[in-house]
């Protein structure tokens, strides 16, 4: 086997930069239902799913497998595909964060080694029925069956306590929310740390450090484990306060209900080797709970951008580790030039999110109006129903303006009129004039 070669640690040390990106990227979706409830203070919380990310990370490999084994040809990619894969995943993550949207880590790590791996070898060392059978239809299924799910789930539960005490209740189910919420985080824990540690695999195999179709060594499951943990621990506000308070407002009876299933779909995914995006299954379980109560509404506006970005993650990762492949192909300067590239994109991205900080002391302060604006659809609608007539004239009563008496001015001097003349007396009739 070869040595450790200086690409080959570069590829290590970038991977572990995504997988710390991962860690505060995805803390929402174990910590924002339990945060925005109330049920565990935010630094906490927050240092409570860092220590269970990293128990998770060594309770299995079966994903690490999926990705380093699976999904592309291990022959012919080069440490240097590997490197491009992880910026362009590094970027979109960054990009995601910045403006709020729990969008997938997982997904744009798999677009990245796409789209690096289709510009160095060809759209034939992509593994396609890999990739539709435990990449893209988990992520289609996964939003679905969690949010059918959470829904039920909630409804549910507000059925059977709907005769139990009110603040005994509430209680309840905060401490359920903090079970639940663990066990969430160490489902995170076994799905994307193994991301991180398949990709480092696939790397030591293509430098030549690893045998083919080997296992993730225990210091890459080690390392993986504390890079998440960290960055979980760093906690990625701007998405905890989307996914808390922007997409719909729970209560805490509802966040049990979401975590729970949410779970529940995490862990057997991550037993049967399914890539599954644990950001999908969150939010399709906190719209569903959303949604399980009576009254309860989802903020349609938020979670359009959020399918939007949802759709973007896997063609936007692969385009820029295309283009960062290619200049890696010119040579040791081209990787220092998209090494150069991805720290001073990364830094620029960071000093903008400082114009609006984020953190743990106005986690919980709304995103959205609680009054939702019209969207488009609604606004195409007025513009071509007219208004009842009440409302017509309210309108017009509104808008125009009445109109005003003039303010009173001098009269102009006139010549005296010529007085009238008295009426007639037929008892005394006016004397006849000769002329």
């Amino acid at each position: 086997m070869e040595s450790f070669s200086l690409i080959l640690a570069i590829v290590v040390v970038t991977a572990l930069a995504f997988d710390f990106t991962n860690g505060f990227h995805d803390t929402a979706n174990a910590m924002a239902t339990t945060i925005s409830t109330g049920a565990m203070r935010p630094k906490a919380a927050v240092a409570m799913s860092a220590v269970l990310n990293l128990v998770g990370a060594f309770l299995s490999v079966e994903v690490a497998n999926t990705i380093s084994k699976g999904l592309v040809d291990e022959t012919g990619i080069r440490p240097e595909v590997i490197f491009a894969a992880l910026v362009g995943a590094i970027l979109w993550n960054l990009l995601t964060w910045l403006v709020g949207l729990p969008s997938s880590s997982s997904h744009a790590l798999m677009g990245g080694l796409i789209g690096a791996t289709v510009a160095t070898a060809g759209i034939g060392a992509v593994h396609g029925g890999v990739l539709v059978t435990k990449v893209l239809i988990p992520a289609l299924a996964a939003p679905l069956v969690a949010g059918i799910a959470a829904m039920l789930a909630a409804r549910l539960t507000y059925r059977l306590g709907r005769k139990a005490d009110g603040k005994a209740a509430e209680k309840g189910y905060r401490a359920g929310q903090i079970a639940s919420a663990g066990l969430v985080s160490l489902a995170h824990g076994t799905n994307d740390a193994q991301k991180t540690m398949g990709i480092i695999t696939l790397a030591l195999i293509a430098g030549g450090a690893l045998a083919p179709d080997s296992d993730p060594p225990l210091w890459v499951i080690l390392s993986a484990g504390v890079a998440i943990a960290l960055g979980t621990y760093l906690g990625g506000w701007r998405i905890i306060r989307t996914m808390g308070k922007g997409l719909t407002d729970l209560q805490p009876q509802q966040g049990f209900a979401a975590q729970t299933s949410a779970a529940t779909v995490i862990l057997a995914s991550s037993h049967l080797g399914f890539s599954l995006s644990t950001t999908h299954s969150v939010s399709g379980s906190v719209m569903g709970a959303g949604l399980g109560r009576k009254g309860g509404v989802v903020r349609w506006s938020t979670a359009t951008r959020m399918f939007v970005a949802w759709g973007l993650t896997l063609p936007a990762a692969a385009l820029v580790a295309a283009l960062a492949e290619w200049v890696c192909g010119f040579g040791d300067w081209g990787t220092a030039l998209v090494a150069v590239f991805l720290v001073a994109s990364s830094a620029a991205i960071w000093k903008i999110s400082r114009r609006e900080v984020v953190d743990h002391t106005n986690v919980n302060d709304p995103e959205t109006p609680a009054e939702e604006p019209a969207g488009v659809v609604n606004q195409a609608i007025a513009a071509v129903t007219p208004p009842p007539t009440g409302a017509l004239e309210e309108e017009l009563t509104a808008t125009v303006p009445a109109p005003t008496a003039p303010a009173p001015t001098a009269p102009a001097p006139t010549a005296p009129a010529p007085a009238a003349p008295a009426p007639a007396d037929p008892a005394n009739p006016p004397a006849k004039t000769t002329v």
